[in-house]
């Protein structure tokens, strides 16, 4: 069984930046595509990014295209969210995901993922 843990979340201003971490327990996230989403008050979860198996690949959504990074270290068993140039609307609470590991990438769709994290809260104030 996959555990996923996820920090780094707190308050920060308009312009500013936050890293995410989500760490991978159980087994050896190097198994795993992973995947970051966000869910804002009264709103749909909705997909952020997402990184191949092999990290050679990434996907954002067009929301967050040159502000924010995934990114991993499978020594670490760790996947990161860098969140640059924040904005108020990227206040939400940020979920990382991983899919069964027979997938080597994964995209924007939720019934992808079959492991969830609980959850990190990031407020951008204006």
């Amino acid at each position: 069984q996959v555990q996923l843990v996820e920090s780094g979340g707190g308050l920060a201003q308009a312009g500013g930046s936050l890293r995410l971490s989500c760490v991978v327990s159980g087994r050896a996230l190097s198994r795993y595509a992973m995947g970051w989403f966000r869910q804002a008050p009264g709103k749909e979860r909705e997909f952020v990014a997402a990184i191949t198996r092999s990290g050679s690949s990434t996907y954002y959504a067009d929301s967050v295209k040159g502000r924010f990074t995934i990114s991993r270290d499978n020594a670490k068993n760790t996947v990161y969210l860098q969140m640059n140039s924040l904005k108020p609307e990227d206040t939400a609470v940020y979920y990382c995901a991983a899919p069964p590991s027979f997938l080597s990438s994964v995209g924007p769709r939720q019934s992808e993922y079959n492991y969830w994290g609980q959850g990190t809260q990031v407020t951008v104030s204006s």
